[in-house]
């Protein structure tokens, strides 16, 4: 093989891993960073809302204070402010699957980290892990909203960290920082598969993202 051969070949490797998506050696994938950003997308509570988009912000925009609202991303970082809105992915057909994203809330904040939910306006229809150290709702981080609750803080307030989700089929596993909170089988197999989303809860409330990886699955 001659030099100007391989030149062109290591050239072309570079090209396709640049463009394919950022993978750990273990199949994570990082499905949020600075590029796709623009791609997920915000609803707002009120379907009337309108949503003006740059390439690192969204806001919801309502002429009501108590529900306008801002998602940005910057530093690697997603931070969700003001009003109560969502963010979505843009895929919806995650099915089986490990959803991991490291995660901060304010004092007083309340979020979540929805999985297997359908888009739209309102609060999501689909399965909640919830982000809340603080909050005056007694369901704090590490819960299955509506399905299995902890009550305990298992974080403070300002503080980074982890909370790993994986559903395969009707069986559900939440873990904090590598402690399991949750393991529960849905019977009624209440949603099978959707979008990934975040939640911006409330005015007053903030909340910062970052390192928001999938491992897709197989079924069992």
């Amino acid at each position: 093989m001659t030099m100007r051969l391989r030149h062109g070949w290591i050239l072309a490797a570079l090209v396709l891993c640049a463009a394919a998506p950022l993978r750990a050696q273990n199949g994570w994938v990082t499905i949020l960073d600075a590029k796709s950003f623009k791609d997920w997308k915000v609803a707002p509570e009120r379907p009337t809302a309108r949503v003006e988009e740059s390439d690192t912000e969204k806001r919801v925009v309502t002429g009501d204070p108590q529900h306008d609202g801002k998602w940005s991303f910057k530093d690697g970082v997603l931070h969700g402010e003001g009003g109560v809105s969502h963010i979505f992915s843009p895929r919806g057909d995650y099915e089986n699957f490990s959803y991991s994203a490291e995660i901060k809330i304010s004092d007083k904040g309340n979020s979540g980290q929805y999985f297997r939910t359908a888009f739209g306006n309102g609060f999501p229809n689909g399965y909640e892990a919830q982000v809340n150290s603080t909050h005056a709702d007694p369901v704090r981080t590490g819960s299955l909203y509506n399905f299995v609750k902890v009550t305990d803080m298992l974080v403070p307030p300002d503080t980074w960290f982890t909370q790993e989700v994986t559903a395969v089929g009707n069986h559900i596993t939440i873990k904090v920082n590598g402690k399991t909170t949750v393991d529960f089988v849905d019977e009624k197999n209440t949603h099978t598969k959707g979008h990934f989303a975040f939640q911006q809860h409330n005015l007053g409330s903030e909340v910062w993202i970052r390192n928001v990886r999938v491992k897709e699955l197989p079924a069992k």
